[in-house]
C-alpha cells in the first residue's frame, strides 16, 4: 500500500469540501488530511477514495462518506486522551480517525469477516485502539465505563439504555436513530437521570443489527 503525493493532493481537496459544507473542528480535518482513506477500502474503490461518497466494504457493510465522519466526529467534542466508544468498527477509518485526534478508542464490531480483517489492518498502519472486541455493540463494554464519548457508525432503531449508562457525566453520545432514514442524534449526559437531546437533520446509514434480548 503506497501514499503518494497525488494522493495527499486529493485528500486536501477533500477537507476543503468539508470546510465548506460546515466541518470547523481543526482536530477533524487535520486527521482527515493525514489518514490515507484508500488504505481501508478495497484496491478497485482507490481512484475514488476522496470522493465524499460512501463505499462497500463487505458483509453488506460500507465506509461512511467522509462529511459523515467528519460531521459526528466533530458533535463527539474530542480531547486528548477522552476514552471514547465505537459501536461498528466497519472498515476501521474512523476508528483511525479518533485515534488520530487523541483519542484513547474502544471499539465493537458485530461482523466478524469484518472484525478480523479490520483488528488486522488498524495496528498494521500505526493505529492502536485500545480495545478492539467482536461483539453486540447494543451492549456496549461495560468493563471499560464509563466513557467521555460514544460513537454509533450503524442506524439505530431506538437508543440502546445500556450506551446511555456507559457515558459519563458531561459526555456525548452521537447515534443516527431511525429505521429507513436516520436522524443524527447527539445525547449529553447532564446529570446521572437528566440527558440533554439535540438532532442534526437526516442520514443514511446501514441498519445496525438487533440484538434478539432487547
Amino acid at each position: 500500500m503506497r501514499d503518494t503525493a497525488k494522493h495527499q493532493g486529493l485528500r486536501n481537496q477533500l477537507v476543503s469540501l468539508l470546510q465548506q459544507k460546515g466541518i470547523q473542528d481543526i482536530n477533524v480535518l487535520k486527521a482527515m488530511q493525514l489518514i490515507p482513506r484508500h488504505f481501508f477500502l478495497e484496491s478497485g474503490f482507490e481512484d475514488f477514495a476522496y470522493q465524499d461518497k460512501a463505499f462497500p466494504i463487505g458483509a453488506g457493510q460500507t465506509i461512511s462518506q467522509p462529511y459523515t465522519v467528519a460531521f459526528q466526529s466533530q458533535l463527539l467534542e474530542v480531547k486528548t486522551d477522552d476514552k471514547i466508544l465505537e459501536i461498528g468498527t466497519g472498515s476501521g477509518y474512523q476508528t483511525a480517525v479518533l485515534c488520530k485526534m487523541g483519542a484513547k478508542v474502544f471499539t465493537i464490531e458485530r461482523q466478524i469477516d469484518l472484525y478480523k480483517k479490520t483488528s488486522k489492518l488498524l495496528p498494521k498502519l500505526g493505529f492502536k485502539p485500545k480495545v478492539i472486541s467482536f461483539g453486540d455493540g447494543y451492549k456496549g463494554l461495560v468493563t471499560d465505563a464509563p466513557f467521555d464519548g460514544i460513537i454509533v457508525t450503524a442506524g439505530a432503531p431506538y437508543i440502546p439504555q445500556p450506551l446511555m449508562a456507559q457515558l459519563k457525566i458531561g459526555g456525548r453520545l452521537v447515534i443516527p436513530v431511525g429505521e429507513d432514514k436516520q436522524i443524527m442524534t447527539l445525547l449529553i449526559r447532564k446529570t446521572e437521570t437528566h440527558f440533554e437531546q439535540h438532532e442534526f437533520g437526516d442520514f443514511r446509514f446501514v441498519p445496525m443489527l438487533e440484538d434478539k434480548n432487547r
